[in-house]
């Protein structure tokens, strides 16, 4: 299998997707800032009506295997992802 590379608005996109769902809104009412700390690894804030909060390196990954569903009709627990941090680019995915 090829490896994919999810860019950091596509890993936004599925974390909207992904909150919205859960929450039962609309993707457009969800705020993403992607987050990474030498200590806690990755994260994600995440805004809905006003409310903040911080979702784990775990939720995130749900989040883009549910996106990799969604978006590229694949299995999503029959692949790998792993987030990176690129100077320039911030934060990706790559799916394997």
């Amino acid at each position: 299998m090829e490896i994919i590379k999810i860019d950091e608005q596509e890993i936004v996109n599925a974390i909207c997707v992904f909150t919205a769902n859960k929450r039962g809104i609309t993707p457009e009412a969800v705020y993403v800032e992607l987050l990474f700390d030498d200590v806690e690894g990755y994260s994600a804030e995440v805004e809905v009506n006003g409310q903040t909060e911080i979702i784990s390196e775990a939720r995130m990954v749900e989040a883009l295997r549910n996106w990799i569903d969604l978006e590229y009709n694949k299995d999503p627990f029959s692949v790998g992802v792993r987030l990176d941090l690129h100077e320039g680019e911030g934060i990706v995915a790559y799916i394997s």
